[in-house]
């Protein structure tokens, strides 16, 4: 078996689906049918990523999300639910899920969302956006793309790792506008491409972490319909 992945469902049925789907890709499945088993197979398996329903008895998947990101920063959680609605998805991308499907789902598209996101978990691990000779410092915001650290005035910045690939996809392009789409491929994986909420929520998470007034951001610009422009210098070499 390859990858571990945790499935979080109180439906069986749904679990021996997912079962049968993922381990024909050579994936290992870890089934829990509540909130509190979830939890404890997670801190019992380390998973690789996680695949959590909504609505479920007890401890939902809400409370499961926040909790499964304040034990692990970086592990991939896909929310897997019958919610379909805009505000149901923002509140996911909001306790820190990394993507996003509705019930009833097509098997090619899941396998496909879990191989995106296990591959951009895969990158942050073992690569940098940047050789180790490039840096960003104005004097107010500085970015340390060997070490994936931020600091603002000196004082440094939590970003999660998605919200780090955004700044360093925008940063890369400073001065430039970077489609939607764009941001959706290099940052989430294509097959996130049409995913224009993913980019709008992120981009406000990231304003409000690294600039001064979020409301009227300096570096981080929108181009109305376009896209977003990162207003400052070009990279350079230390």
């Amino acid at each position: 078996m390859g990858e571990k992945i945790l499935a979080i469902d109180d439906n069986p049925k749904l679990i021996e689906i997912l079962r049968l789907c993922l381990e024909r890709q050579d994936y290992e499945v870890i089934a829990a049918y509540s909130g509190s088993e979830g939890l404890r197979r997670f801190q019992d398996n380390h998973p690789d990523l996680v695949i959590l329903d909504i609505m479920m008895p007890g401890m939902d998947g809400w409370e499961i999300c926040r909790s499964l990101r304040e034990m692990s920063p970086d592990v991939p959680i896909l929310i897997l639910t019958v919610l379909r609605e805009k505000a149901s998805i923002v509140r996911g991308l909001a306790l820190g899920a990394d993507g996003f499907m509705a019930k009833p789902f097509r098997p090619g598209e899941l396998v496909a969302r879990i191989q995106a996101l296990l591959r951009r978990a895969s990158m942050t691990k073992t690569s940098s956006d940047y050789p180790s000779s490039y840096y960003y410092d104005d004097g107010d915001l500085a970015i340390d793309f060997e070490r994936r650290q931020v600091y603002r005035q000196g004082r440094p910045v939590n970003l999660s790792p998605t919200e780090f690939r955004l700044l360093a996809c925008l940063v890369r392009n400073a001065g430039r506008v970077v489609p939607h789409k764009t941001l959706l491929t290099w940052v989430w994986g294509p097959e996130y491409a049409d995913e224009t909420h993913y980019v709008k929520l992120y981009i406000r998470y990231l304003r409000q972490k690294i600039e001064e007034c979020p409301q009227r951001p300096k570096y981080v610009l929108t181009e109305w319909g376009v896209g977003y422009r990162f207003r400052g210098p070009q990279l350079a070499k230390a």
